[in-house]
């Protein structure tokens, strides 16, 4: 229910013509290694017939010549000194080397390589799972990866170089391929490790018994693992091998007993395999695994819904002790104003292709759109239904607003320093067709509202609020960076969206890779019922906000907070829009004289890179968009409010 139903026929990929006269290369296996500080590549290359040359191979200035192994093989090593580390973009920079393979002079083979070291982080416990990367701890953010094209499988440079570009752009540093998917091409890959960003990859198995006592079948699934695994070997960007997807959570929710839904195809052949062919990688044997029940959540990794398609309470995030979501975070995510229109016309609810389209659980009694509607009803006091019928426009906004507000939130209580979650990739990447689907992109590539939440929570230097109850709010501040980081802290509230209440501020360090604590009393210097925990007489405020800015005063991350509720700090705010232009090209700058909750830009051709946000009162907004070229037009407006033109 969420992809074409497009029936696979064809040749599987790129089909060629080469020639035979001359030695061909049928195979060039290269690993990267760190030994000490040196990097060490070693290269095995087999020919179809014996070579007239010795092959060499060279990066920068250093080359040597391979070691004839047979007459069609060869291999050897070759050292660079101090090597440069790959790292995630989020944590350093995802510096590659050229590799080149010759033979007499003529290049057979070019590949880039990137040195990095990859740990398991399983907690003090020994139940959990986390990556440390360089031997630093990484929160591992992102989705799980969907095909840019899923009728033709193939990946468009150009689509594909957006679609790394947005990922980067969000703070994404991990996708999952996914064992409901295909393995990706080898373009796919070397993006991931030029834009630094980790691989999870399962093999494509999902949601079945596999007759692993066959050995014809076996010999496949070997044939197939390390076809994948030899041409993949040089990439740095890959962490993870997994054996599948959700094929032991399938068997256990079935009532299974633990002894028949394990399997030698994922307990022995595969990782046999994998610590053949990439042993420095993460193996696990399915996704999600770990528990007594492999989707409880609280060991190993999940697929997390409490918050999502079980309908919990936001609090379950932090009640679920979520050590790592492989997958999280599926709602029905309706695209932007522009798409909508485009896919489905000027009443995009009444389209024929919007209710089959909205995903669904195959067997499930609800769909997606019924899940979303939960939360708008738990989040805005709304009726959904009424609104669907009575006030289209609003429907799609709150729809849109609600899902960046569930997002951000729980991403902000997983990343919270004392929080069991090293990693939270949201379901999934992008639509595979027109439809309010799963994707945080639509299906032609641009950007839904989570995508932009996303953007917001992925911040590596970042700043969360976490109500604590009658122990106050805490503000969470965190610095990924190799640097410390020196501003300031501030926090504020507001009544009736205008009136401050309080405000205070003071200045900070956060240490390289570090993090900070503070109650909001230490802030004010005195109790204030900041969270409205205490209830003495009516909340005091609707909105409160912690801001972290740089030294020179920019604001670098906001967090929010609303005591009585967001339908409580729902305004009719005054806003400005307008369009400013410098060397980083056009912008929009807004502003409101009270505050503007999840305020939406809607352009007529450009894509913002800042959307369904909140905006304090009398401050202003730099918003830039995405494309360089081309002149911003459209409208914006706070939730609820009426639009202005720009």
């Amino acid at each position: 229910g969420f992809a074409p139903p497009a029936p696979p026929v064809g040749p599987w990929r790129g089909v060629r013509l080469e020639s035979l006269e001359a030695a061909r290369l049928l195979e060039c296996v290269v690993a990267a290694r760190l030994d000490g500080d040196d990097g060490v590549i070693e290269a095995r290359l087999r020919f179809d017939r014996a070579p007239h040359a010795t092959p060499m191979i060279s990066c920068g200035e250093a080359q040597v010549a391979l070691a004839r192994a047979s007459d069609m093989e060869f291999s050897g090593e070759l050292r660079i000194a101090g090597a440069r580390r790959w790292a995630p973009h989020t944590h350093g920079r995802p510096d590659l080397y050229d590799l080149v393979a010759s033979l007499d002079g003529v290049e057979i083979d070019r590949r880039r390589i990137g040195f990095r070291t990859i740990e398991i982080d399983r907690g003090a416990d020994g139940e959990g799972f986390g990556l440390r990367i360089n031997g630093q701890h990484v929160f591992c953010r992102g989705a799980v990866w969907t095909q840019i094209d899923p009728v033709g499988l193939q990946n468009d440079p150009a689509a594909l170089a957006r679609a790394m570009a947005l990922a980067v752009e969000a703070g994404v540093n991990m996708f999952r391929v996914g064992g409901t998917g295909v393995y990706e091409t080898n373009e796919f890959y070397q993006a991931c490790d030029a834009a630094g960003i980790l691989v999870w990859q399962d093999f494509m198995f999902s949601n079945f018994d596999y007759p692993a006592g066959d050995p014809d079948f076996v010999a496949s699934v070997e044939r197939e693992a390390q076809a994948f695994l030899r041409r993949t070997r040089s990439s740095p960007s890959l962490a993870v091998l997994c054996g599948g997807n959700e094929v032991y959570q399938q068997a256990a929710m079935m009532g299974v007993p633990e002894a028949m839904w394990r399997s030698p195809l994922f307990e022995e052949i595969l990782p046999r395999l994998c610590a053949q062919e990439r042993g420095e990688l993460a193996f696990l044997p399915s996704s999600p695994c770990g528990g007594a029940l492999p989707f409880q959540s609280d060991k190993g990794v999940s697929h997390y819904y409490g918050v999502g398609a079980y309908r919990r309470p936001l609090e379950d995030a932090r009640r679920a002790n979520v050590r790592f979501a492989s997958e999280c975070l599926g709602f029905a995510n309706v695209p932007e104003t522009r798409r909508l229109a485009a896919d489905f016309g000027p009443a995009p609810l009444s389209s024929p292709l919007w209710a089959p389209r909205v995903p669904r659980d195959q067997g499930a009694d609800q769909d997606f759109e019924v899940v979303r509607e939960h939360y708008m009803a738990a989040l805005y006091g709304v009726d959904p239904l009424g609104l669907k019928t009575n006030d289209p426009q609003l429907y799609l906004d709150i729809s849109r607003a609600c899902v960046a507000e569930v997002v951000e939130a729980t991403i902000a209580e997983w990343r919270r320093p004392q929080s069991s979650c090293r990693g939270a990739l949201v379901w999934f990447w992008k639509d595979l067709w027109a439809s309010s689907g799963w994707g945080v992109l639509d299906w032609k590539g641009d950007p839904k509202s989570p995508w932009y939440a996303m953007r917001r929570a992925f911040r590596p230097v970042q700043i969360m609020l976490a109500d604590e109850g009658v122990n106050g709010l805490h503000v969470h501040c965190l610095n990924e960076g190799a640097d410390a980081f020196r501003g300031s802290l501030s926090l504020a509230c507001w009544k009736d969206g205008a009136t401050p209440v309080m405000r205070a501020s003071r200045d900070i360090e956060i240490s390289p890779r570090g993090s900070i604590m503070l109650r909001d009393c230490e802030l004010w210097g005195a109790f204030f019922d900041t969270a409205y925990a205490y209830r003495f007489g009516p909340a005091s405020h609707e909105v409160t906000r912690a801001a972290l800015l740089s030294a020179d005063g920019r604001t670098i991350a906001e967090a929010w907070h609303f005591p009585a509720g967001r339908s409580a700090a729902l305004f009719a705010p005054d806003l400005t829009a307008e369009i400013v232009d410098d060397e980083r090209g056009p912008a929009l700058r807004i502003s409101a004289d009270r505050f503007a909750q999840s305020i939406r830009i809607d352009d007529d051709a450009l894509t913002p890179l800042d959307n369904w946000l909140h905006l304090a009162p009398g401050e202003e907004r730099i918003v830039r968009f995405l494309e360089k070229a081309g002149r911003p037009r459209g409208r914006i407006a706070a939730l609820g409010a009426t639009p202005v033109s720009y």
